[in-house]
């Protein structure tokens, strides 16, 4: 390929995964074995034009996909509260959204609606099998596939996920050696109660920056099983860990695959440990910056789900907003808010008693991606309030903890 096996075209793609790959000290290639891809690059932006010349450059000379792949949320839902001038500049911002979804089917996008940071949910379809050699982007996905299922993908960047899917091999270096997947950190867990995911991420991510945590004591109360709930907490956890430092890797001691099969071996001699315990994660918490121009004002959106919820997690929400508005004496949400999912994970909501329940509240339920609505410089002045670590972190949106979430969605302000 290299050569010219198959065309200019992709010997300049093999030629990219090559300098890629030299650049972190790969020797050699490794062979794609996940069936499918993912892709970081789902939003149209007008100023992305390198990027739509790219993909017509692929498409004209055959160089697909050699594997079906999903891509990140879509940037616009006309269902999400927005006023006429949020939607017009939205309609400038993402205005090549349409052709740019053209050019991902041509290119190989599995199936019509497979949008979503958390392609790994079952309804979906796109979750890698342990050990498969995954080319993805989205660092939400790319921690997950590495640390729930046991995969093996580095922290790719936009484009070059899509040249290794097209080569059909990635430069084998990093998180897909046995090496590069050991732990030089502990992370000794000590709170009185399961910490919030966000935040034990948060806390993880900032100490350990790219590192791979080991981390020990999650098990006191989750069990040993890895349970869906226990999956849905390490993809909040992972997500965390994933944007407020650059983890690509965890491991949970007697709950993730490859701490299940080589427990202490993964940890490298001399690891230091960072314990976290209730005074710290209070300390990282409070430490999170209120960037709105008025830290005094009352919010006006509400985002839940960044990365994407899953079916359990919409049931859940569903039930805990319900239980607030109840308390509050109210029948209907007093702040605007948005439950974002997969295209798939909301269809089968839809065939839930869950998902009238949820629209009577007033909650939209949406397949967006918050950060691409955040993007907007006139939601960005909006006093906007998640649970997302991740979201806080890209954006101007206020982090709440759930419970905080759930009481200023339910009676309207912030405590």
């Amino acid at each position: 390929m290299l050569n010219g096996a198959r065309g200019e075209v992709v010997s300049k793609v093999m030629k990219t995964l090559v300098m890629y790959g030299e650049t972190f000290g790969a020797e050699r290639m490794a062979a794609v074995t996940g069936k499918n891809g993912h892709i970081v690059t789902s939003f149209g932006l007008s100023m992305l034009k390198p990027v739509y010349r790219l993909m017509d450059a692929l498409i004209e000379a055959g160089a697909l996909s050699g594997q079906p792949f999903s891509a990140d949320p879509r940037p616009l839902d006309r269902r999400v509260p927005a006023n006429l001038l949020q939607n017009v500049v939205f309609n400038i911002m993402y205005g090549k959204q349409a052709d740019y979804e053209e050019q991902l089917r041509k290119t190989g996008l599995l199936g019509g609606d497979a949008f979503t940071c958390a392609c790994y949910m079952d309804e979906v379809g796109n979750a890698p099998g342990e050990g498969d050699v995954l080319s993805w982007a989205e660092s939400s996905a790319v921690v997950y596939a590495n640390s729930v299922l046991g995969a093996r993908c580095n922290r790719n960047s936009g484009i070059i996920e899509l040249f290794g899917s097209i080569a059909g091999c990635v430069p084998y270096f990093g998180l897909l050696t046995d090496e590069g997947r050991r732990a030089s950190w502990i992370i000794d867990v000590r709170s009185g109660k399961l910490p919030e995911a966000q935040v034990l991420g948060s806390a993880i991510g900032m100490k350990v920056v790219e590192d791979v945590p080991y981390i020990r004591g999650l098990d006191k109360y989750t069990g040993r099983r890895l349970s869906q709930e226990v999956k849905d907490y390490f993809k909040d956890m992972g997500a965390a860990a994933a944007s407020n430092g650059a983890v690509g890797l965890f491991h949970a001691e007697y709950l993730t695959p490859e701490a299940v099969k080589y427990g202490e071996k993964l940890i490298k001699a001399g690891a230091p440990t960072y314990t976290i315990d209730d005074a710290e994660i209070k300390r990282v918490r409070d430490g999170y910056p209120c960037i709105w121009k008025n830290p005094g004002a009352k919010p006006k959106l509400a985002f839940v789900g960044c990365p994407h919820l899953s079916l359990r997690q919409l049931a859940e929400w569903t039930e805990r907003m319900a239980g607030a508005l109840k308390d509050a004496n109210r029948a209907r949400v007093a702040v605007p808010t948005v439950f974002t999912a997969a295209p798939g994970v909301l269809g089968a909501f839809e065939k839930t008693d869950g998902a009238d329940k949820l629209k009577k509240m007033g909650v939209t339920a949406s397949y967006i991606c918050p950060l691409m609505y955040m993007n907007n410089p006139l939601c960005a002045k909006v006093p906007v309030i998640t649970n997302s670590n991740k979201l806080r972190t890209y954006s101007s949106a206020r982090y709440c903890t759930d419970g905080e979430l759930l009481e200023a969605i339910a009676k309207g302000a912030l405590r």
